[in-house]
């Protein structure tokens, strides 16, 4: 399966690591599918983060975004990359296991099946139980429910 998204690309120099984490979680909240900050270096050797924030190709969509991403950044400039990207059907359901719900998203395609609990779910059982993220997957694979 294919679809098309929009990649906004911006650099910002003057931004704390604070205020990019800040922008970065607002975004995700008010519905980018993703986004990510890679170092980079600007001219004059200043460093400086790359900002990708990845939303729908729709008009509306991208205009809204853009908007968001000046009112959580310093940036004075978007560039706007229009992408086709080949992707797997995903579904997502929920397991009612001894240790309270967890969910599991699951994805297949292009000859490939495969799953994945969600992390909220089980950094919920880790916590409680006092053991790790991969004893709290374990569990949840060994109590058989499927």
């Amino acid at each position: 399966m294919k679809d098309r998204v929009c990649e906004f690309e911006c650099n910002i120099d003057d931004m704390t690591a604070e205020e990019l984490a800040f922008a970065a979680e607002q975004l995700m909240a008010h519905g980018a599918r993703d986004v990510s900050m890679t170092p980079i270096q600007m001219k004059k050797g200043r460093p400086a983060t790359m900002l990708t924030v990845m939303t729908s190709d729709e008009e509306d969509e991208k205009q809204r975004m853009a908007g968001l991403i000046f009112k959580y950044t310093t940036t004075i400039g978007i560039r706007e990359v229009i992408s086709e990207r080949y992707i797997l059907d995903r579904s997502e359901k929920t397991l009612d296991t001894p240790y309270g719900p967890v969910r599991v998203k699951e994805v297949s395609g292009y000859g490939v099946s495969r799953y994945k609990y969600e992390y909220e779910d089980l950094a919920r059982i880790a916590s409680e139980r006092g053991i790790s993220l991969a004893e709290a997957r374990k569990l949840v694979e060994e109590s058989g429910v499927k």
